[in-house]
Formats: structure tokens, C-alpha cells, sequence
């Protein structure tokens, strides 16, 4: 099948609401695509009831899902490394488990299991370094473990410029309690600007472009709109931005001027460059912002109940994910190793009109990370399956002290 990122984006879109949703609106970080891509190649085995449950969850019939996953790890994105590997103790295997272990695509590493330290290693080297241990903990029970890891490390375009938190605006609890914010600077490489969505009505939107293409979406609605609706509509916005796909834009010229929940709308004569004789322009004000977290992904809405199931009826197991991000001035990084354990049974230029806004996402926001490809290239990481794909999210509700170096 010819694998584009539209196949994978919707279905991921959906198991993202759901991700998230357990984790609430708390402070977190983390990889819908990599569980996703774990429970797709642990899919295979499963038929009837437990089949329905994972064409369900995984947005597609199991087999289309393992073939998309395989797709994905055959043309990874240059700048989102990922791997996946599947291992296991000998003679501890079912006919059932020998099946799918010699069904899967070549680009899963297989072999023995052997140590936590060597769990602990391929964590580390797959994260760039950023995760320090593997999420599960291996025991002498487990005979199965399969693992995906995705990650990212990558420079702004262009770096933040440094603004004081005040310009968070009045309204923001933050503006009180940090000293530093990220401002964007002029040029190319940061893209800001109001945008109509269903679920979370207008929002802010900020996107920062890396060098290598990945592009970091931030999204902020009026305070009180729920994270899942906040969340759902950065995954909307994030594929359509890295594509050029359609975004509802709103018109500064259609919003009243003066303070709103998103900022700050104001209006001056000067030299404009658009015949019409009226220009729009934004700029945005975020903080820095980084976050650390270990998901229980044992909840049946995730899949992981009814993989497990096909693959081992009856054995104990335990699903986890480890992801980290960091948002700075000058870039960003962020990885997630998900694990998938199963355990033997015995144990558990004229004037014009100018609006001008400033948005402002002074209360917590979402965050996408999407594979973007280089503007106008032609090469593989432009037109690759990954290309306007989300990678990474997370709701950012403890901001941090931006500072010069990161």
C-alpha cells in the first residue's frame, strides 16, 4: 500500500483524545504515535471480539495498522529517529507468539531477552540520551517485551528573543511567578496567528519551525476550555499547518479591539504593503517550558488489555511509557520509549490601517510536534510517510524561567 501521512494522522488523532484524556490536565508530556505504533505490530494475533476492540481503538482493521507501523519504521523521519523491538526468553514461546514474532516487518529488532541494564542501554541510545531507564522493570517472570522509541533533537530556525514574564499579560497567573518569557523574533522560522476551531473555539497559534523541518505547534483557547478539546485541536491544526493543508484564520479586522482572553488587539496608521490598504500582524509571547512523565497505559481504552490477550491469553501484563520534551529558546528535544511486558501466569508603502496582536499564552496550552519535511523540498524528508505527521504532545501547565542558552 502507498503510505501517506494522512493514513496514520487520523487514526493517531484519535487514540491521542484518548491518551491524553487519562492523563487530565495535569502537567505532562507525551507520544500518542509511539503507543500507537507498539499496539499495532502487538495487534496482528488478535481475531473476533478482541479484533473489534483493537479495529476500535486503533482506528483500523489490525492488519492495515501493522502494515501503516511497518511503513512508518521503513522511511523513518530524519529528524524523528525511532526503532522498535520485540524480546523474549527461549522456550518459554506459544505456537501463537512464534507466529507473530516471525510475522513482523524486518525494521523490528528481535532477540533474546536479557538484562534491565541492556533494556535500560537501547532506552538510552534510541532517546538521544534523553530517557535514563526503560519504563518497565524487568523481572524474571516476563518472557515477552516489545518496545517502540521515538525522538527528537533539533534548533530553532530562528531562536526566541527573551521578554519579561509581565508581557504574559495582567490576567496571567504565571506573569507573577516567572522572570523571563520567550518572545518571537522578526523573520521567517515563526509563524503566530488566530485561528476558528469546532471544538475549542479561537484559539492562538504559534508554530516554530527546526532546522530539518520538524515544527513545534502550540495552541492556546480562552481559559476554561477543556485540555481534550484544546489538544484535539492542535492535532487538527498541527498536520493541516505542516502540509498547507486548510486552517480557519480569523481576521484581526473581525475582533474588537483592545484586551482578550488571548491577548491584546490594537490598531495604528502607517505604511502598509497590501493594496487593500489594511495589514495584519502578530507576535506571541510563551513561556519555556519542559516536562518529565511515566504513563500507566494498562487502562482498556489504550488497547494494550486486549493485545496482550491475543498474544498471551491469560499471562499478567503491564504496558508503560517513559517521555520527556523541553521547550527553550534556542530549540527543542523531546523522546518516548513505550513498553509492552508480558509475564508467566504464576506471577503478577501607503497608509493604511494596521491591527496588530499580541498573543499571549500566559495559561496552559497545548503543544504538538509534527514531522514537517523541508519547505518546498522534494526529497525524502519532505515527501516521506512521516511528513505531517504528529510526533510528540503535551499540556503545558507549569511554565518555566526562560534563559539565554536554552
Amino acid at each position: 500500500m502507498t503510505l501517506t501521512a494522512a493514513d496514520v494522522a487520523a487514526p493517531v488523532a484519535r487514540y491521542a483524545r484518548r491518551f491524553h484524556a487519562l492523563a487530565g490536565d495535569r502537567h505532562h508530556v507525551g507520544s500518542p504515535l509511539g503507543a500507537w505504533l507498539l499496539l499495532a505490530l502487538c495487534a496482528t494475533p488478535s481475531e473476533g471480539e478482541n479484533g473489534e476492540i483493537l479495529n476500535g481503538i486503533l482506528g483500523c482493521d489490525p492488519a492495515d495498522a501493522a502494515d501503516l507501523a511497518a511503513g512508518l519504521l521503513a522511511r523513518p523521519d530524519p529528524q524523528v529517529p525511532a526503532a522498535a523491538a520485540v524480546w523474549h526468553r527461549p522456550g518459554r514461546l506459544t505456537d501463537a507468539v512464534t507466529r507473530w514474532l516471525a510475522g513482523l516487518p524486518p525494521q523490528v529488532q528481535t532477540g533474546p531477552l536479557t538484562s534491565q541494564a541492556d533494556l535500560d542501554d537501547w532506552a538510552r541510545r534510541g532517546s538521544l540520551g534523553l530517557i535514563e531507564r526503560f519504563p518497565v522493570a524487568l523481572d524474571p517472570s516476563v518472557y515477552l517485551l516489545a518496545a517502540t522509541v521515538l525522538a527528537s533533537r533539533v534548533s530553532w530556525e530562528r531562536p526566541f528573543d527573551l521578554a519579561p514574564a509581565s508581557e504574559l499579560g495582567r490576567s496571567s497567573p504565571w506573569a507573577a511567578v516567572l522572570g523571563q518569557v520567550l518572545r518571537t523574533p522578526d523573520g521567517p522560522g515563526h509563524e503566530q496567528f488566530l485561528a476558528g476551531t469546532q471544538g475549542a473555539g479561537d484559539v492562538a497559534v504559534h508554530a516554530a519551525r527546526a532546522r530539518g523541518g520538524l515544527q513545534v505547534i502550540s495552541v492556546a483557547a480562552a481559559p476554561g476550555v477543556p485540555a481534550a478539546d484544546v489538544l484535539a485541536a492542535a492535532y487538527d491544526l498541527a498536520p493541516a499547518l505542516a502540509t498547507g493543508g486548510p486552517v480557519a484564520r480569523r481576521s484581526l479586522f473581525d475582533l474588537p479591539l483592545g484586551e482578550g482572553p488571548l491577548g491584546a488587539v490594537t490598531e495604528r496608521t502607517g505604511p502598509v504593503k497590501s493594496a487593500g490598504g489594511r495589514e495584519e500582524r502578530c507576535t506571541a509571547v510563551l513561556p519555556a517550558w519542559s516536562a518529565h512523565s511515566r504513563q500507566d497505559l494498562s487502562d482498556p481504552s489504550l488497547g494494550f488489555a486486549a493485545a496482550a490477550q491475543a498474544l498471551a491469553p491469560g499471562d499478567p501484563w503491564q504496558a508503560r511509557q517513559a517521555a520527556m520534551a523541553r521547550y527553550s529558546r534556542v530549540g527543542f528535544e523531546a523522546a518516548a520509549v513505550t513498553g509492552l511486558a508480558i509475564a508467566m501466569a504464576a506471577r503478577p508603502s501607503r497608509p493604511g490601517l494596521i491591527r496588530t496582536a499580541e498573543l499571549r499564552f500566559g495559561h496552559p496550552f497545548a503543544v504538538v510536534a509534527v514531522a514537517a519535511g523541508e519547505p518546498g523540498g522534494g526529497g525524502a524528508s519532505g515527501r516521506g510517510p512521516w511528513h505531517g505527521l504528529p510526533v510528540f504532545s503535551a499540556w503545558v501547565a507549569q511554565p518555566e524561567d526562560a534563559g539565554p542558552g536554552g
